[in-house]
Order: C-alpha cells, then sequence, then structure tokens
C-alpha cells in the first residue's frame, strides 16, 4: 500500500477544530442532513427495526458510496418501543474480488460524523482496509443527521443565546457562565429530553451491534478513533464473543472516562502540556530559518511564557482576524488558551504556530485569534454541546456547578492550556445536567476476545495521553500496543509507513505487531518533509 494513500485519509477530520480527547467537534462544511434527507431531532417513520438496509444514492452522490437510514429503539430494553432515525454510509470496497467483509468505523467526538468521513475522503477511508472491505460509518444517535440532540426551538433562538460567549476568566464572568450553562441545561431537557437518557455510548454499542447484523457480518471489524476507541471498549466488553478484529488509534482510558465528569476530563486534558512543550523544544532544535521562535538569547519556551504574561494583563490587536465577523479584533487570554487546541493535534501546522505566536510577541494576534474564533461561534458551541450530552449521559458529575471554583481550579492546575476550556464546555454542562444515562455501560473492562485488540497511540498527544494506551493494554482482557514514536492527536497527523503496514496486516490478517514493537514516524516535526 502507498504511504500517500493513508497519510491523506482525514483530510475531511482536519478541517474541523476538536477539543479534548473526548473530541468536540466545530464541522467546517457538513450540515446537520447531510448526505441523508432527516427531520432534526424527530423520530422518522420508515421501515421497521431490523428490515434489510434499502441502500440508494448519497447527496449529493459519490462514486462507491451508498447512503440509508434505518430505524432503532429509543430504548433497547424496551425494543417494540418508539424508535429512532440513524443515517448510514457505506463505500463499497476497491477490490470487490477479495472482499474480506464490513470494517465499521467511528470517528470519535463523541457527536462526530461518519457520513462526513466517507463522504470528505472516500478513498482514503477505504485504504485502511487495504481496499479489503466494505466501509461503513453512522451518525451516532443524539448527532448530525441522525435523530439528534436540539436544545433550542429555533436556529435564531440559539444564536441570541450564545451571542457573545466566551471563556470566562474573571470570577465575576465565571459566576454569569455557570448560570447560563445551569439555563442550558435545563433547555436541553425541556426539548429533548425523551432522547436525553437513550444516547449513551452503551445505547450505540448496540446499534452498532444491530448494523452488523444487518450486514450479515457473523462478528465485528472496527476502528475507532479517539472517542471511537472508548465506543470500541464497550462493544468489546458487552459482546467479546461476537469480535473478530477491533484496530484503536487514540485511546480513551475507559475507567477514567466512566467514572465521572471530573475524572474524564482530568484525564483528557493531562497530557497536552507535555506536548506543547515538545513543540517548543523541537523548535529550538529546528532553528530560526525553521522555527520563528527560535535563535536569539531566548528559547522558544521563554518567549511563549512572555506572551502568556502579557495576554494574561491585556488582550492585543487582532486587526486582521478572520472572519472578522466571529472576531472580537484582539486576542485576549482565552482566545489564546483556544488558538493552541488544533496546533497541538497536528504537527504539521507547527511551524505557521510559531510564525502566529511570535507575530503576537510583535503586537499582532491575527493569526492566533483566527484559529480561536471558530470555537466561539455558535456552531463552536453547538458542536461541544452535543458531546457533552453524551459523555454526560455515560458518567454525569459528582460535584454541583457551585463548585465551579474548585473544579476549574483543579482543571487549570492539571493543564493550563486546555484545563479550564474543558472544564467549561464539558464539566459544567454535565453539572447541571436534567437527566441520567439510562443504560449507560461502566465496566468491568477485561472482557476477553478470541482475537487480540490492537491499540496504536503516539507517545505525544495531547488529548488521548500514550499513558492512557499503556493502562487500557493493562486492563483489557486480550490486548496488543503498538507505540508510535511520533506526535500529534491520532496516527495521520504524524505519517509513519511502519504504523500503517501494521494497521493493514491485522485487519486484513489477524496479525498484530510483537508486544514491545515501537514504530518511528516517516519524519520529525519542522523538518522540510514533513506533509
Amino acid at each position: 500500500m502507498k504511504q500517500a494513500d493513508l497519510t491523506h485519509i482525514f483530510r475531511a477530520i482536519r478541517c474541523r477544530a476538536v477539543l479534548a480527547a473526548v473530541a468536540i467537534v466545530v464541522a467546517c462544511a457538513i450540515a446537520p442532513s447531510a448526505g441523508v434527507a432527516a427531520g432534526p431531532g424527530l423520530p422518522l417513520p420508515g421501515s421497521p427495526v431490523g428490515a434489510p438496509i434499502a441502500w440508494g444514492e448519497c447527496d449529493p452522490p459519490g462514486e462507491d458510496l451508498q447512503c440509508a437510514r434505518i430505524q432503532v429503539p429509543l430504548d433497547w430494553d424496551n425494543p417494540n418501543g418508539r424508535t429512532i432515525s440513524l443515517a448510514v454510509i457505506r463505500h463499497l470496497a476497491s477490490k470487490p474480488q477479495e472482499r474480506i467483509g464490513t470494517l465499521f468505523i467511528n470517528p470519535g467526538g463523541p457527536g462526530d460524523t461518519g457520513l462526513g468521513l466517507l463522504k470528505g475522503d472516500p478513498e482514503g477511508v477505504d485504504a485502511i482496509g487495504g481496499g479489503h472491505f466494505d466501509v461503513v460509518s453512522w451518525d451516532p444517535r443524539g448527532t448530525n443527521a441522525s435523530t439528534r440532540v436540539l436544545c433550542f426551538r429555533s436556529q435564531r433562538a440559539e444564536d441570541r443565546f450564545w451571542a457573545g460567549a466566551s471563556i470566562p476568566l474573571s470570577r465575576a464572568a465565571s459566576q454569569r457562565f455557570r448560570a447560563k450553562t445551569a439555563d442550558l441545561a435545563r433547555r436541553c431537557g425541556d426539548v429533548s429530553g425523551w432522547l436525553l437518557p437513550h444516547i449513551s455510548t452503551a445505547d450505540t454499542a448496540r446499534d452498532l451491534d444491530h448494523l452488523r447484523v444487518l450486514l450479515g457480518e457473523e462478528k465485528l471489524t472496527y476502528v475507532g478513533l479517539s472517542y471511537g476507541t472508548y465506543l470500541g471498549q464497550t462493544y468489546a466488553n458487552m459482546f467479546p464473543d461476537r469480535v473478530r478484529a477491533m484496530l484503536l488509534n487514540g485511546l480513551v482510558d475507559a475507567i477514567e472516562y466512566s467514572k465521572s465528569a471530573e475524572a474524564r476530563i482530568a484525564s483528557g486534558v493531562r497530557p497536552s502540556g507535555e506536548v506543547f512543550d515538545q513543540f517548543l523544544a523541537l523548535c529550538d532544535s529546528a532553528g530560526p530559518e525553521r522555527c520563528a521562535l527560535a535563535g536569539g538569547s531566548q528559547t522558544a519556551a521563554g518567549r511563549v511564557a512572555r506572551l502568556f504574561t502579557q495576554v494574561q494583563r491585556e488582550p492585543i490587536p487582532a486587526p486582521g482576524a478572520k472572519p472578522p465577523l466571529l472576531s472580537r479584533q484582539s486576542l485576549s487570554y482565552g482566545g489564546l488558551l483556544l488558538s493552541q487546541f488544533q496546533p497541538m493535534r497536528d504537527p504539521s501546522t507547527w511551524p505557521v504556530n510559531a510564525a502566529d505566536l511570535a507575530a503576537a510577541l510583535a503586537g499582532d494576534g491575527s493569526g492566533l485569534e483566527s484559529g480561536a474564533g471558530g470555537f466561539t461561534s455558535p456552531a463552536g458551541w453547538a458542536g461541544a454541546l452535543v458531546s457533552a450530552a453524551i459523555s454526560c449521559a455515560d458518567a454525569g458529575a459528582q460535584q454541583s456547578s457551585h463548585a465551579w471554583p474548585r473544579v476549574i481550579g483543579r482543571l487549570e492546575r492539571i493543564s493550563r492550556l486546555q484545563g479550564r476550556i474543558l472544564g467549561w464546555w464539558l464539566w459544567a454542562p454535565c453539572a447541571s445536567w436534567p437527566v441520567r444515562g439510562q443504560d449507560a455501560y461502566r465496566g468491568p473492562w477485561n472482557a476477553v476476545t478470541a482475537n487480540p485488540i490492537l491499540l496504536i497511540n503516539q507517545t505525544h498527544d495531547p488529548n488521548t495521553g500514550y499513558a492512557n494506551a499503556v493502562h487500557a493494554e493493562q486492563y483489557l482482557g486480550n490486548a496488543v500496543l503498538l507505540t508510535h514514536e511520533g506526535y500529534g492527536h491520532l496516527y495521520f497527523q504524524d505519517p509513519s509507513a511502519c504504523v500503517e503496514r501494521a494497521m493493514v496486516d491485522y485487519l486484513v490478517n489477524l496479525v498484530t505487531p510483537p508486544p514491545g514493537t515501537v514504530c518511528q514516524s516517516d519524519h520529525q516535526p519542522f523538518e522540510p518533509e514533513f506533509r
């Protein structure tokens, strides 16, 4: 398999800004009803549960792509009760004569769009399994083109609610934002209270098993990315005898994730500081020719520390921030924090990020504010809310929203870069959430599958830290860890031919690398050859 086939696999994902180990998605080009006709937030009439999938043309059409909508029970404990709809997509195997079966893939989130993934780069997704599988994905319940969570009765009301909202920095602003998140949770309960208890990862695992049956697969072949690794671990422990192959990249620690919102977010933000330090150290090594923060008498870390101190005192101008309608035309401390999330995930952007940081030091924060602005747009807040709704159903908060000084303070001590942001985006809604997930799975996590689960993790991943994968290899009943000595979130951000060969060999031939195997990246960040 050509390396180029795999290194562009998730071009569709790269256009979305994602926050945390349980990544918060801001879709850049995919409308909520992309691919199939949808009635947002409402169960749709159609074929009964269990009917064969009626595949048809996608909208817009795509070569070898098929789309469909199926009905599933709202509550799998009541299979003959109310139903909801799932939007499903399939890419036919490019090597039909050598077809092995169906490979299911979840891109993460929680709440990311499977339809957008396959429509964004169908050839690249096909390459994951070497062209030997039909690749199937779907928009999970509660999201996107499937029956989805709504918290407002109109787009106008949602835009009005989020107008001018930003990550709070002062105590007074935090008090106001706490009240806002409590109001938000109440609105979600008012509009989608019938749906919220039934969107846990365990509910989605049952949907996945239903899809497996509908497609005639005796056992599941699955690829999970980021949060998709939590879905995979949940499925493997609920249905261990139904797994053929499971490849998990960017590991969520299932034990920490399922404890509580506080534990989940602490686990997700913990590795970000180490990766930021790596970015700055590699910048110094690259020198001023390749990194704008390097050179002279001060280290890159020293320069950035000076910028953080400066922006904490007062915002700096950002006259060229884009798009201007989403920007305050200045870079605040919150904007500086938000600006570093996506670059830490994608080391190919490190030279540009360094140049933007250097420009901010010189008095122009436009580049950094442009990167941060989308997170605080209504679409950005909406993406965070979908992620929160699913994770709150998996495990709620242990402390009320009035405990925000203690909770946010602890998260900020764990991660200066992401603790405050993720605390307000994901913990605060859970702290006031109106319902509990009725069928959430919280362990045990040691079920034994017939074939080993293959775990792959970068050593310097800012959102799903390498320690998660080491821990998962220990608590899962049958798993092998392939270490990727590299940077960024998910393997495609730091290409490695070694990793790509191992993925295809496992999915096709069920061969895992020897325990302790380490793959090197093809190039280092800041090298001219790095993508």
